[in-house]
């Protein structure tokens, strides 16, 4: 497993593995069942401290993405399809949402805007 992170950046380096952890799993770069990093190791391999991992892997853990088991280490968790469309809803209303204030502060209209995508996403007739 590859994991870049930014020490430079806003945001928290235990976010950073949490976030760049979900992409993989849930673009299939991780796949269900599969054995993640020990928390030492990914800490040796990054340069992060095993508490850092450890705070992502709980953070991970919580929200279902992984599952650990004693001795053993942590997996990716069966996938619930549900709640993966639920995230990737949840992201399209994220950049939705940046599209509404780039817009408003530009004072472009809701109908440009509406116009805009119907281009890039084709009718229904197409």
């Amino acid at each position: 497993m590859k994991l870049i992170v930014s020490n430079s950046s806003s945001v928290p380096i235990y976010e950073q593995i949490e976030k760049e952890i979900i992409r993989q799993i849930l673009n299939n770069e991780l796949k269900e069942g599969e054995a993640l990093p020990s928390i030492r190791s990914l800490a040796k391999d990054i340069r992060i401290s095993v508490m850092t991992i450890k705070k992502a892997y709980d953070e991970l853990e919580r929200d279902g993405y992984i599952i650990t088991r004693a001795g053993k280490g942590s997996f990716v968790a069966p996938k619930n399809s549900d709640f993966i469309l639920e995230q990737k809803r949840k992201e399209i209303e994220d950049y939705i949402s940046k599209i509404a204030e780039i817009s408003k502060v530009y004072n472009i209209s809701k109908e440009e805007i509406l116009e805009v995508f119907d281009l890039i996403y084709g009718s229904d007739d197409e």
